[in-house]
């Protein structure tokens, strides 16, 4: 992530993940595990829904770096993650919510899918802070 703050404020406001208790990897195990090249990780650990087969994310900074960005105008612009899906239970609260963080729909989001497909369910699609597609599966109450 390029700014963790920023980034655990869209997934938790935003989209509706509560923040669980979170750690801090040093860099002689994160070098030792292949992650990178001896710098210490910061993780914040997010939940969506409740009990032990909730959701979780896991967001992550490094230290001392400054990522290059990848092309994310669309999913298959680039390998890598650049897109995921989190099914929300009301697609307008999510927007107002992101709304408040200034974050728009991409194109003409929310999309109605088709009552064969999903019956009642719209797709969204946002950018988190880092220029991720972020697509929201759910009805519109």
């Amino acid at each position: 992530m390029s700014d963790l703050e920023k980034s655990v404020r869209f997934y938790t406001e935003g989209i509706g993940f509560r923040e669980l208790k979170g750690f801090d990897v040093s860099g002689d195990i994160a070098a030792a595990a292949g992650l990178t090249d001896s710098k210490p990780l910061s993780i914040r650990v997010l939940v969506l829904g409740e009990g032990p087969e909730a959701t979780k994310l896991k967001l992550v900074q490094v230290a001392g770096t400054s990522p290059r960005t990848g092309d994310n105008e669309f999913i298959h612009s680039h390998t890598g993650f650049r897109y995921l899906t989190i099914m929300v239970n009301d697609t307008t609260a999510a927007l107002e919510r992101l709304a408040k963080l200034g974050v728009k729909p991409l194109a003409k989001s929310p999309v109605a899918l088709p009552e064969s497909l999903a019956p009642g369910m719209t797709l969204t699609c946002v950018r988190d802070p880092d220029g991720n597609i972020i697509e929201l599966l759910g009805p519109q109450k």
